[in-house]
């Protein structure tokens, strides 16, 4: 038969998958010798199978039954004995810790007759009557559905009509009228009495737990931390230690380290004469930990000592409730705490100094997204109200600056020495000057993965995206937010990291540790902390981490943060601003002359910007994406254009012959879906000039970089290869044009020639595309486009956020690699590439190459390397590092 029930001296820590979180770590308390109350855990086994049949499994109460009856037998009373009750304590224990997700139920044993007999034995009617008010609150609201707002308004009214602050200065016959209160609220309710069989309370306490598991909060909880809905809760049962007999009695939790700072010494706070939960609930005011050492000497000896053997034997910051009982400490609960990124890294460096945890296992310890909360500044929590709006927090950090609703304005005013946040609905391409210009991007509509986020996070700026809660009138110069008009120019904060908006200018607090990767500066403490773990990371890795970079100054900041390379160079962004007239010339050309001249006034200055990046990535590889977009993005807005063109008409006034021809040639290139349309490799086949003028940019670069003794590894990367005919054309004119140079210039020009794989019948072919490709890079981003089916752009606004509280994505494919799917479709890629050219160096430059968990994906897939915007490259650098570790636990539990 299927064992249910396990005693605590029966499990250890090791079974966390079977008796939660929390019973496994009681059980290794209670084999560590720890003064754990006894009891004994009721399996997630158990959950699962109630939760899959709405009854519990065949076998469970006799289980619960027996170690009930050997809880009674050890304590010498009975689960509600009239005279001297054994009570008892129901609690949730989840696999991974789900702080307040799901319920409790204390003194369970307590009826109508008990309460006298724990009044009685305990000599205090007080707290008889109180204990019995906690039960009928929480079993009323956690097992019988009642409102818990119905209890609460109930103590409310009462200290009201005794003119008296809080529950301690309500003597025992405020809290039987109490009492008798609850009772009749769970009656009007419910149409039943509260029950007063121990034995059916436990049993019904257990299942509620059990039902809890699928509760809307739990579920909410599981969806943002990505927590399986399948794994179900373990239960807990454990014989009542009371806190709240009076002032040589209390409760607390303790921290072995400071969890916010990973500073030695306990750390945590204790409430006299009170249970656990008032401790958690925060309705009184709680003091230091360290005044305990006053209170009770002799318990807080004994807390410490017990602490130490804890962190000891995790060999980590324990996490650790506790109750005190007439003098007599009992430990509650441990787990390993939760942390901030701060403390994470601090504390990690210092296991490792104390020789408790290996280098690799510190570095196990860290995450990537901690280190990326490390990187933006934030705002003083002190000075934090409330906001303006919320949204999706899509590139952290924290920025302050003068509202903005165009890029023109940002620019303008950035110019002048003003900080701005350019607000949007939605940003588009050519909002990108304003967002280089702006501090902050806040969107009103859009996700994580949308334009602006995409942008944001690859310039280090901090974007809220989809704020839904923003009226943003761009005509106006305005936006408002529940009732509140923001004009432009006004000061608002925008916080990347909780995804809000506040009014005025809060303070910020720099970032140590982006002084660091910018200035070499190190301060000590963190700085050194996270130095030492990322040196621990280049250490132990195999991917290499390069950088999407598109000119001289991201390839110098990409340097500085440890990049051994670029991956993504995107020519697209070299056409922007002042040049985009040249890329119109070239489009509005009539004749091949005509193209011939715009193009040749195109390549000087690619050709200096090549320089740049070539020159600040000397000695490194930096691969240049050959012209990617469709060309109608150079042009202006059709329906602008249109509007323009149209008032000019009806004012009798022709349109300009400029405009009139602009129009025409978007209306000629106007595509439905322009991502499946005339771009990429497609674009360099049919517009003559266009390929060999960039590649001639390039290969003069190499050339200059050369005679200046510098040592240029430029790679040219064709992207949206569909077939290996399209790329065999193409690399032609790349090495005619490579072998032009070379000979006019007299220096050997050798560029490697690969491929972007960004289309799934690329991947599924790669065996024959690599006959062609010296290598290959995926750009993911259109990858996951393309095998979703998705336009990102839209689904997000559409329907994402819809996907992701029907629980169809646990985190947005764009975002985070799909690994079934797009993964499936790499790994394919990855094989029959090598297949066909053994060696073949591949890599990854959508953005997926710096997301944590995606890098320890292509780790797995085995790519070469990754690449990401520069500040992700050290977040990629500490992930790939995590990647490598041969059976160590990377998880981030905290």
């Amino acid at each position: 038969m299927v064992q249910y029930v396990y005693a605590f001296g029966d499990g250890g820590r090791d079974m966390a998958d079977l008796l939660g979180g929390k019973g496994a770590n009681l059980a290794e308390m209670t084999r560590l010798g720890l003064p754990v109350p006894p009891g004994f855990t009721v399996t997630t086994e158990a959950c699962r199978a109630y939760l899959a049949t709405g009854a519990e499994p065949d076998g469970l109460a006799e289980e619960i039954d027996a170690h009930r009856a050997a809880l009674e037998r050890r304590a010498g009373r009975r689960l509600g004995q009239a005279d001297d009750p054994l009570l008892l304590s129901v609690r949730s224990g989840a696999r991974f810790s789900m702080p307040g997700m799901m319920e409790t139920i204390l003194d369970i044993g307590l009826t109508d007759d008990s309460v006298r007999g724990l009044a009685k034995a305990s000599g205090s009617e007080r707290f008889a009557w109180d204990s019995y008010r906690r039960l009928l609150q929480m079993y009323g609201s956690t097992v019988m559905g009642v409102d818990t707002a119905l209890f609460e308004g109930a103590l409310a009214r009462l200290k009201d009509s005794r003119g008296v602050p809080d529950d301690l200065h309500l003597d025992a016959a405020d809290l039987a009228r109490l009492v008798e209160t609850y009772k009749g609220v769970i009656r009007a309710e419910t149409g039943r009495d509260f029950p007063q069989d121990p034995a059916e309370q436990l049993r019904r306490s257990v299942h509620a737990v059990f039902a809890s598991w699928n509760g809307d909060r739990a579920r909410l909880y599981r969806r943002r931390e990505r927590i399986p809905d399948d794994l179900g809760t373990a239960v807990t049962v454990q014989r009542m230690v009371f806190g709240n007999l009076g002032p040589d009695s209390g409760s607390g939790v303790a921290f072995t380290r400071d969890p916010a700072t990973g500073r030695r010494g306990p750390y945590g706070d204790y409430l006299p004469n009170a249970q656990g939960e008032d401790v958690v609930a925060g309705i009184r005011n709680t003091v230091p930990l360290t005044d305990l050492e006053r209170l009770d000497p002799v318990s807080y000896a004994r807390l410490r000592a017990h602490l130490r053997t804890l962190e000891t034997h995790y060999r980590d910051l324990c996490d650790v409730e506790f109750t005190i009982e007439h003098g007599t400490l009992w430990m509650l609960q441990t787990r390993v705490g939760k942390r901030t990124a701060e403390a994470a890294f601090t504390l990690a460096v210092e296991l490792a100094d104390e020789g408790l945890i290996t280098p690799d296992e510190a570095l196990a310890r860290v995450s990537g997204d901690g280190l990326a909360r490390l990187m933006f500044p934030r705002f003083d929590a002190s000075a934090v109200g409330e906001a303006l709006a919320h949204g999706i927090p899509a590139s952290p950090g924290a920025a302050v600056g003068a509202v903005v609703f165009d890029s023109a304005e940002a620019v303008r005013r950035a110019g002048a020495g003003e900080k701005v946040v350019l607000v949007r609905q939605e940003t588009t391409p050519d909002d990108l000057p304003g967002m280089v210009a702006a501090e902050a991007v806040l969107t009103s509509r859009g996700g994580k993965t949308s334009h602006a986020a995409v942008v944001a996070r690859g310039m280090g700026k901090v974007c809220v995206c989809g704020a839904e809660r923003l009226d943003v009138d761009v005509r106006e110069r305005r936006f408002t937010a529940g009732g509140v008009t923001v004009h432009e120019g006004t000061v608002v904060s925008v916080d990347g990291s909780e995804g809000a908006v506040y009014a005025g200018a809060l303070p910020l607090v720099d970032s140590a540790v982006m002084r660091y990767f910018r200035t070499g500066e190190r301060s000590g403490g963190l700085v050194d902390a996270v130095a030492r773990a990322l040196r621990q990371a280049d250490h132990t890795r195999r991917l290499e981490v390069r950088a999407n970079a598109d000119t001289p100054e991201d390839a110098e900041r990409a340097r500085r943060f440890g990049a051994e390379g670029i991956g993504l160079c995107r020519t697209e962004h070299m056409f922007l601003g002042d040049r985009r007239h040249l890329v119109e010339a070239m489009i509005l050309a009539r004749t091949d002359a005509d193209r011939a001249r715009a193009l040749d006034a195109l390549l000087p200055l690619q050709r200096r910007d090549f320089v740049g990046i070539l020159r600040a990535m000397d000695g490194l590889p930096v691969t240049i994406r050959l012209l990617d977009p469709p060309l109608h993005e150079f042009l202006p807005d059709r329906t602008e254009l249109a509007v323009r063109v149209a008032a000019a008409e009806a004012h009798g006034t022709p349109p300009s012959a400029h405009d009139a021809e602009l129009l025409a040639a978007v209306n000629r290139m106007h595509e439905e879906n322009p991502m499946l349309g005339l771009r990429g490799v497609r674009l360099g086949l049919v517009a003559p000039g266009l390929v060999a003028m960039q590649v001639r940019a390039i290969a003069e670069a190499v050339v200059r970089r050369t005679e200046a003794g510098g040592d240029p590894r430029a790679e040219i990367m064709v992207p949206l290869i569909d077939t290996v005919e399209e790329l065999r054309l193409v690399r032609a004119e790349v090495e005619q044009v490579l072998a032009e140079v070379s000979e006019a210039s007299g220096v050997a020009v050798r560029c490697p020639v690969g491929t972007m794989i960004e289309l799934p019948r690329a991947a599924l072919t790669a065996g024959r595309i690599a006959e062609q490709a010296e290598f290959f890079s995926f750009g993911t981003n259109d990858l996951t486009q393309t095998t979703w089916g998705f336009s990102r752009d839209d689904v997000e606004a559409a329907f994402f956020s819809a996907y992701l509280d029907k629980g169809i994505f646990t985190v947005s494919p764009f975002e985070t690699i799909d690994p079934e799917g797009v993964g499936r479709l790499v790994r394919i890629a990855v094989a029959e590439g090598r297949a066909a050219r053994p060696g073949l160096k591949i890599g990854v430059c959508g953005e997926h190459g710096g997301d944590p968990e995606s890098v320890r994906f292509f780790h797995t897939a085995g790519l070469d390397y990754v690449s990401c915007s520069p500040f992700r490259v050290p977040v990629a650098r500490l992930e790939a590092g995590r990647a490598a570790l041969s059976g160590t636990d990377t998880s981030d539990s905290r």
